[in-house]
């Protein structure tokens, strides 16, 4: 949620005249993430949040808005999208694909607890259950075959010893894809539930936003994903109670299987992967815009390693 295009108040009242929410009042950039613009606009009837596409595939837009809808309607706390006058959710804006959803109440949590932990797996839970009736499809746009590509991109740019463990992780993980991967439950997830993605109302969330690499993939890389970042410190440490808090209220909804609980340590490791890759790539080849935010690769390279010693386990006694 970066700022890469600007937007003017003419562009706002062009765009708002295509929707029933009222006249803008005043409008700000939002200066946190990293892939697309987004501004604050509140209106004479409430506040949203308007996104700019920047590197999304225009054509899996549709996915998005579905989805997001989809899960509010089925009582899963998350940013819904604005129908214009048409019904369509989708506008542009500076020649940019773009929404307007609902602006959420709470702020995110950047040193959360196990409270926040706890709140936070009923609700991922319940998102896994509410996607059992989805039935769109949409690939994971930065799956192992995007990371392998990375690498190859990284080939001589990078310290010739980091490199190295990208390849080596990148086959570790292709042969867990036939082994390991092969009975693993697979859905439409989130793919990026890190703490700046998620809001709370005091210790309980209250809204999940930035779908936007929401994709079919295991439920378990979601788990992963979570796990890699809510339960780890800034320090880097695991912290045992948060993860126990966040899977007491998660496996109270959804039982993990035992083809989950046996691929565990690997996804760890392919969760850390996917997102050391992007970030080398978001180092190494950064986009160009007002406010841009780069985010740095090297505490994924530590929590990779860090796993391939010892991974924490996924149900904790």
């Amino acid at each position: 949620m970066s700022v890469y295009t600007r937007v003017e108040a003419d562009d706002l009242c062009a765009l708002l005249a295509h929707y029933a929410v009222g006249e803008l009042e005043d409008f700000a950039g939002i200066s946190a993430g990293v892939t697309n613009t987004n501004y604050f606009v509140d209106t004479s009837l409430g506040r949203w949040v308007l996104t700019l596409f920047e590197q999304v595939d225009e054509s899996e837009l549709p996915f998005f808005m579905q989805l997001m809808d989809h899960l509010a309607g089925h009582g899963v706390p998350c940013a819904h999208p604005v129908a214009r006058d048409d019904g369509g959710f989708l506008s542009r804006v500076r020649g940019r694909p773009a929404a307007l959803v609902y602006r959420l109440s709470g702020a995110s949590e950047t040193a959360p607890g196990p409270d926040h932990c706890r709140s936070l797996g009923g609700v991922v839970a319940e998102m896994h259950r509410a996607v059992s009736g989805f039935t769109p499809v949409q690939k994971n746009a930065r799956n192992l075959d995007w990371v392998a590509a990375a690498a190859r991109r990284l080939n001589g740019l990078m310290d010739t010893a980091e490199h190295a463990l990208l390849a080596e992780e990148i086959a570790f993980q292709q042969e867990a894809i036939g082994t390991l991967y092969a009975e693993l439950p697979a859905a439409v997830v989130h793919a990026d539930l890190f703490r700046d993605n998620v809001l709370f109302d005091h210790a309980r969330v209250s809204g999940l936003i930035d779908f936007y690499y929401a994709c079919h993939d295991y439920l378990l890389f979601d788990l992963a994903i979570i796990c890699n970042d809510w339960a780890f410190g800034d320090d880097e440490r695991y912290r045992p109670a948060f993860w126990q808090a966040f899977m007491h209220a998660y496996t109270r909804r959804r039982a993990p299987t035992d083809a989950e609980i046996a691929a565990w340590p690997a996804m760890l490791r392919a969760a850390a992967l996917r997102f050391w890759a992007s970030r080398l790539i978001d180092a190494y080849f950064p986009m160009s815009g007002e406010v841009v935010h780069i985010k740095d690769p090297a505490p994924f390279k530590r929590l990779l390693l860090a796993h391939r010693e010892a991974a924490p386990a996924l149900v904790p006694a």
